[in-house]
């Protein structure tokens, strides 16, 4: 049986026939750590269900669309989402 090439396919960590290709965490990596941290914090059905709600909403929302309310546990800045603005308005 002759040899053939594998196909490949794009990858969101980049194409696989580059030298330098690096995995990129996820949009709502952050939101899972505030979870994590949650059970550590005391009593479980009083911390999780804060982190876990806006877990699931970072989830379910589109890219950049992510909830921006602050993380529970974590030391982080809650993220922001660029505004964009009108075409019929000009910057300053």
């Amino acid at each position: 049986m002759a040899e053939r090439p594998v196909p490949r396919r794009d990858s969101p960590w980049g194409n696989p026939k580059e030298e330098k290709r690096q995995p990129r965490a996820h949009r709502c990596n952050d939101r899972l750590e505030d979870i994590i941290q949650a059970c550590f914090e005391g009593n479980l059905f009083k911390t999780l269900p804060g982190p876990i709600r806006l877990f699931r909403e970072c989830m379910k929302s589109n890219p950049g669309e992510e909830p921006t309310e602050p993380f529970f546990y974590l030391k982080l800045d809650p993220p922001t989402r660029k505004e964009k603005k009108p075409e019929g308005e000009l910057g300053d």
